[in-house]
């Protein structure tokens, strides 16, 4: 019996150990203890992803929904996502799911081509419909910086991948907020905070006006 118990100590220590080491783990363990807190209802409208929504801190408020929940993670690739997905994603019962990611990964290196972008967000797409199968995901576009516009062909090359996938879910929407974030052809210049990464308030108000009718319908 000592010995069964010993294995099992031993165990827990090197989960633990290696979760610690796992990128992300401090923002997935906050989480976790915000769930702790306060279960999240299910039917509530989820939001997950990277930094463009894990620092949209005006959620509720801009949409006016006391019934959103944030779990995105700054920083976070579709491989991040979908290494996290039971803790963030999964283990919920959600209404809908919005989904912003994939910028990071085309960020990452020059080698991420809109393939791999795409058939990673394949990837995750199908696990989640898996788990869900009516559930209404909308996957916002990867959205035009400054920082990184030089990378543009292939964050657009990989939302047109993404956008004509979609088309075959009658469950799914994609939106463009590509677009919506140009002006003269080049990304606006007030839109963003001083990294001219991440957007301000202008910024979140082009998200809302494009998201509103989606969130609270």
């Amino acid at each position: 019996m000592k010995k069964q118990l010993f294995a099992l100590l031993i165990l827990f220590i090197s989960f633990n150990v290696t979760a610690q080491q796992q990128p992300f783990w401090n923002e997935i363990k906050a989480f976790k203890t915000q769930d702790s807190i306060q279960q999240p209802k299910d039917g509530m409208i989820l939001f997950i992803g990277s930094s463009s929504f894990r620092l949209w801190k005006t959620l509720k408020e801009d949409f006016h929904n006391e019934n959103i929940v944030n779990r995105a993670f700054g920083g976070a690739t579709l491989e991040d996502l979908m290494y996290w997905q039971n803790e963030v994603v999964l283990k919920y019962k959600p209404k809908k799911i919005f989904i912003y990611c994939g910028e990071n990964d085309v960020a990452s290196s020059e080698i991420v081509t809109p393939e791999m972008v795409f058939n990673r967000y394949k990837t995750l797409h199908a696990t989640l419909r898996k788990q869900f199968p009516q559930t209404p995901i909308v996957f916002v576009s990867l959205k035009p910086c400054i920082l990184r516009w030089a990378m543009k062909d292939r964050m657009m090359a990989a939302n047109a991948l993404i956008s004509d996938y979609l088309k075959s879910d009658k469950y799914s929407v994609f939106v463009n907020i590509w677009d919506k974030m140009l002006e003269n052809g080049q990304p606006m210049k007030d839109i963003f905070i001083e990294d001219n990464l991440h957007m301000n308030e202008k910024g979140y108000a082009i998200w809302t006006k494009a998201l509103n009718a989606l969130v609270n319908e």
